[in-house]
């Protein structure tokens, strides 16, 4: 018995959501406070499709290195030291998750994998467009022990079944022909599978698929507690915890803070996307005439200001790096992370109200693992309403 299901969000995770559910019978209404989709941290982030980001980032070094940038104006993560019970209750529950970041590396892995079919399938049903380009990622190494520690990673990666390799200084000047390197570059890794594309885009073009063809309703209403007689899947991103409470429900989310430029005909500029592990910078080509460059994490609650002195730096790097590169025409953006201590989104049903479902928490990894979680949750209201008959 298919029924009437509510999603809070119109973000990736949100639509994709919606997707799924109305594929499979569902009538589907997506509420959120904004007129249009993806307008809040699916608007600008990094562009990248995946899954070879998908180590986890629970580890000591981790730890040592969050220390050693409290005192580094332009550190690839900053947190406000002031006292937030909300924030280090996160950070010690981040801590406690060491542990499990193998276990979690991998299933991220795998997941990722899987959504890539995921989108593909559904940008070629739905005729979608949204400037993907398939021309894998390439991350790169500066620092002898961060490549030793890619190459343990990739181990866990291969073991997921993610075709992933070891390159030389030159193979990756081979790979991408834009790139000047760093004076120290040690090698990277790279595989042909990751991709990149506009979420904004593919959002915006989704929802009109989903409204003209699946009958799916998009109402421009802020949701601020939940009580719902009909299914209902918070997608709200870093709301997503203050809606639980009103229901009783604990979901351990924090907002954490990134921020990316977009640079348009950026003339000289990478067409293979890149991370630069050691200034943890990632770049996504979108299209003919853009180039997103994104980074820095910042553990500092809901502010969603940008601050020049954190888009600065990637800039500069992109200068640095590709010195042919256009930057008079630069757009800035930040946007709010909705992160989980241990790196995994927060699938699953509401233990207190069976009609409540949690699609979210998928932190920096959104746009990579939306299209999996997605048909997850719907999977599991689907058999929910078909247990119902």
């Amino acid at each position: 018995m298919n029924k009437k299901v509510a999603i809070v969000g119109a973000g990736i995770a949100g639509i994709t959501t919606a997707y799924y559910l109305a594929r499979a019978g569902h009538e589907v209404v997506i509420y959120d406070k904004r007129k249009h989709p993806a307008m809040a941290t699916s608007y600008g982030n990094g562009g990248q499709l995946s899954a070879s980001n998908a180590e986890t980032w629970n580890s000591w070094r981790s730890v040592k290195k969050g220390v050693k940038w409290l005192f580094k104006a332009d550190a690839p993560l900053k947190i406000n030291p002031s006292i937030s019970i909300e924030k280090y209750t996160w950070i010690y529950r981040f801590i406690r998750a060491i542990p499990s970041a193998e276990k979690n590396t991998y299933d991220t892995c795998m997941w990722a994998l899987a959504a890539h079919k995921l989108y593909k399938e559904i940008a070629t049903r739905e005729n979608l467009s949204f400037d993907m380009v398939e021309k894998g990622i390439l991350h790169i190494y500066t620092d002898q022990s961060e490549l030793n520690n890619a190459r343990k990673v990739n181990k866990i990666y291969n073991k997921a079944g993610l075709e992933r390799w070891e390159v030389s200084p030159k193979e990756c000047l081979d790979i991408e022909p834009a790139l000047v390197p760093p004076p120290k570059l040690l090698g990277g890794f790279y595989n042909e599978t990751d991709f990149t594309g506009d979420i904004h885009k593919f959002c915006t073009n989704l929802l009109s698929v989903l409204v003209t063809k699946y009958n799916v309703k998009h109402v421009n209403k802020e949701v601020k507690f939940l009580n719902p007689d009909i299914p209902l899947v918070v997608c709200a991103g870093v709301n997503s915890r203050e809606l639980a409470k009103t229901i009783g429900d604990s979901l351990p989310i924090y907002p954490v803070k990134g921020y990316s430029i977009t640079i348009h005909n950026p003339e000289v500029a990478p067409w293979t996307s890149m991370l630069d592990d050691g200034a943890k910078i990632v770049t996504s080509r979108l299209g003919e005439d853009r180039l997103r460059v994104a980074g820095t994490a910042e553990l500092n609650g809901y502010n969603t200001d940008i601050i020049q002195r954190r888009i600065r730096p990637l800039i500069r790097w992109s200068e640095k790096i590709f010195p042919g590169i256009n930057t008079e025409h630069v757009t800035p953006w930040a946007g709010l992370r909705p992160m989980t201590p241990y790196m995994m989104p927060i699938v699953k049903r509401s233990k207190r109200n069976d009609n409540i479902y949690y699609n979210t928490g998928h932190g920096h990894l959104g746009w990579t693992l939306s299209a999996y979680t997605a048909q997850k949750i719907a999977e599991q209201i689907t058999e929910s309403s078909d247990a119902q008959k």
